[in-house]
């Protein structure tokens, strides 16, 4: 267990700027651009303290999205934004976009004509798809259980 705190601020900040500059692409209000922040630097923060504790990226986005999913459930009477707006903005920090590339880089390489190694280049492309397939499952598991759990039921 060996985290460090410079590392976790630099992630949690990183993470705040991402989500207020998703929550710009959304159309989110100015005035609900700290609560995107937040929900992005909490997310960012919590994956970078699990992935610290050793656990993989796929469990610790899952970690990550329920804790937001969570909190926005919690909090959402203090934000005026819609809570799914503000769990997908919180989230989209997370998705790994560097495995994503490396996976379609990978699979466009198979097309070249003058493939060297072609079956080892398509398990690897085949590997980074898979882990972006599996974080982004987990991100999306962790944003619904949350959801379900702590619905406020409407009766008609």
């Amino acid at each position: 267990m060996n985290i460090d705190p410079v590392f976790l601020l630099h992630q949690t900040l990183c993470g705040a700027l991402a989500a207020a500059g998703f929550g710009v692409l959304f159309n989110i209000g100015f005035r609900s651009l700290p609560w995107c922040a937040a929900s992005g630097a909490l997310a960012l923060a919590v994956r970078t303290y699990c992935l610290g504790l050793g656990w993989n990226l796929e469990a610790a986005s899952f970690a990550a999205a329920l804790t937001v999913g969570a909190a926005v459930q919690v909090l959402r009477a203090r934000a005026d934004i819609s809570q799914n707006a503000l769990d997908v903005v919180g989230c989209i920090p997370m998705v790994p976009g560097s495995f994503a590339a490396k996976a379609i880089l990978g699979m466009f390489a198979l097309t070249s004509t003058s493939t060297t190694d072609a079956s080892e280049t398509l398990i690897t492309a085949v590997q980074f798809a898979l882990r972006v397939t599996f974080t982004v499952g987990a991100i999306g598991t962790g944003l619904a259980i949350p959801t379900l759990l702590l619905r406020v039921r409407v009766t008609r």
